[in-house]
Order: C-alpha cells, then structure tokens, then sequence
C-alpha cells in the first residue's frame, strides 16, 4: 500500500497565484507515489471567520473546482469536506481532554495571528484549539506525511507531541505524522507585499485572460527605475520572480535580464511576456476548470463520494480510539 498523505485548504475566497505555487502543483504531484486525502477544511475557517458564514459554502465548491483544474485527480485522490466526517470533531473533543493549554498558547502562529488580526475577535476557545483539530484531521486517516514548508514544520511537531501524550493514557493508536518538506518559490502580491486577497494584490487562478494582462501590466517593479533606458535591478523585483516561477522559456527570461540591468528594456516588454507566459500556464487549467464549474452535479458527486470514503476510515479508527479510551458501550 502507499503511504498516505493527508493535507487540507481553508475555503475563505478564491484561490490565487500562490496557492498554486505554494500547495497545488505539489499535492497533484503526490498523486502518483501516496495515497492522497484532501480536504476542504471548512470547521478550519470558522475559526476566525466564524461571524459571515454566508459564501463559505459556495466557496467550498468554487476552491475544489481550481484543485481539480491545478491536477487533482478524484480518481487518485480523495476530496472531502471536513464538516462531512463528523468524526474528526469527536477526536478533536478527545484530544482536548488531554492537552494541557499552555501547549496551545506556545504556538507561534497563534499569537501572530490574535496580534496582525486585530479587525477580529479571536478569544475564542475555537480559535485557541485549531491545532487540536488539525491534528484530529491528520491522525484519523493514519496520515504518514503531511506536505509543509519549513515554517509550518513547528506545527507538525506539536501534533506529534499531542499524539504521544494521548497514548501515554491509551496506548498506540496513531500514526506519528511526518513532514513532507516542500520548497516552492515565495511569490510576493503585485504591489511587492504579501500576497493577500485582502490586499487585493493577487491573480486569481479563475482570472481570465484580459483580467490577468491587466493586472500584470499594473505590477510593481524597480521604482528607481523611471525611463526604459535606466539600468534595473532584477534581484526581488516581482515582475521577474514571476517570470522564473511561470515561464518556462529560460533563454527569454535570461534575455530580458541582462537587457533590464543594462538598461536596454521597458516594463511593457517584460511585463507583456509575463502576461503570455502566464495565461499560457493558466489556459489548460481554465479549460479543465470550465469543464467542471458547467457540470455542478459532478462537483458535489465528487466531494459526496469523497466524505463517503472518508467517513469509513474514520470511524473505523474512532472505534478503536473509543474502545482504548472505554468508551465502548456494547
């Protein structure tokens, strides 16, 4: 059997740019060595977004329609709903039984977030606990791996602590998930910040194709750089990580370098080759994304047959966790 990976979404808005770049492309290339399970982790938006439910999920369906467009494979993979398995909340409820607060409070994100998110209340016993249910979320399906960057491996290993804690009380149940380690390139938004849908400074991955020229033709660059024939500078300018990440023409892209610091190129060249080499990468996938937003019925069959699959596995590692914590009530 392969290993399992299991990893999930937040389904708070459209996708962009870098999702792609940052989960996407690496989850469909998992398909072909693991056995995938990939969720809309819906419970997980609530967590701060908890006071307008009203798109979440409307945007549940309009996020798995970009996964399936980026390469996702409901036949190699399973999509699921997290709010679907119930289970994952009855874990979730037993871990909290165990895990002492502090361990919560310790995580780097969470005073990040309750510090930066200063537009919401984020008191919440919900918002404290998302670790808990993230790791509920991976141990139930006995996940070998998750896909991580470097920052979220921290994360990763306080699951493995509340795991071992847990069987000190029950004895081993679970799966000690690991980090897949993932590199992929940090895409800045196209005013230089991070890419945000709050700043409104990303490409969509639905973004037709006049959408993507304009914004593209709007993006930041050198702003020392006033005239064509001012030599620029290439090194975090954006309009050239874009190029490395989406242009697959690297004498072009090698081209338009040495003529941008020598002063020999205006941002309408660069920028108009960006915009081709980006609706290039996008147009296969706005063709496998139109195919399944004009057949809706499909989309809910497949994250129904999914959170079916899911659903087994769950329960039969909740009846072994309930039997280990004499919760069994023959």
């Amino acid at each position: 059997m392969k290993p399992r990976v299991v990893s999930g979404m937040r389904p708070t808005g459209k996708l962009h740019l870098g999702h792609l770049v940052g989960a996407l492309q690496n989850w469909a290339g998992l398909q072909e060595k693991y056995d995938c399970f990939y969720f809309v982790a819906d419970w997980h938006a609530l967590t701060s977004d908890y006071a307008d439910t009203s798109e979440l999920v409307t945007n549940a369906y309009d996020m798995v329609a970009d996964w399936i467009a980026a390469g996702l494979d409901p036949e190699r993979s399973t999509l699921f709903v997290q709010s679907l398995v119930p289970e994952h909340a009855e874990l979730n409820l037993l871990l909290a039984m165990t895990v002492p607060i502090p361990w919560l409070e310790r995580v780097p994100t969470y005073k990040e977030q309750v510090e930066q998110l200063t537009e919401k209340d984020l008191s919440t016993l919900g918002f404290l606990g998302y670790p808990l249910l993230q790791t509920a979320d991976i141990i139930i399906y006995n996940a070998h791996y998750v896909p991580v960057g470097e920052d979220q491996v921290p994360h990763l290993e306080l699951s493995r602590e509340i795991v071992r804690r847990f069987h000190n009380f029950y004895g081993e149940l679970f799966v000690e998930p690991q980090p897949l380690l993932t590199t992929f390139p940090r895409l800045p938004g196209l005013d230089n910040r991070k890419m945000s849908k709050s700043y409104g400074n990303t490409i969509n991955l639905s973004d037709d194709t006049e959408t993507v020229r304009k914004k593209v033709m709007q993006m930041y660059t050198d702003p020392k750089r006033v005239r064509a024939d001012i030599p620029g500078t290439v090194e975090g300018n954006p309009v050239f990580m874009y190029h490395d990440a989406f242009n697959p023409d690297t004498g072009e892209v090698e081209d338009l370098k040495t003529r941008y610091r020598a002063g020999k190129v205006g941002d309408v060249e660069v920028k108009t080759k960006l915009a081709k080499a980006l609706n290039a990468h996008l147009d296969p996938m706005r063709a496998r994304r139109a195919d399944i937003v004009a057949n809706p019925s499909r989309l809910r069959e497949i994250l129904h047959e999914g959170s079916r699959k899911a659903r087994g596995l769950a329960h039969e590692t909740m009846e072994r966790v309930r039997a280990a914590v004499k919760l069994k009530y023959d």
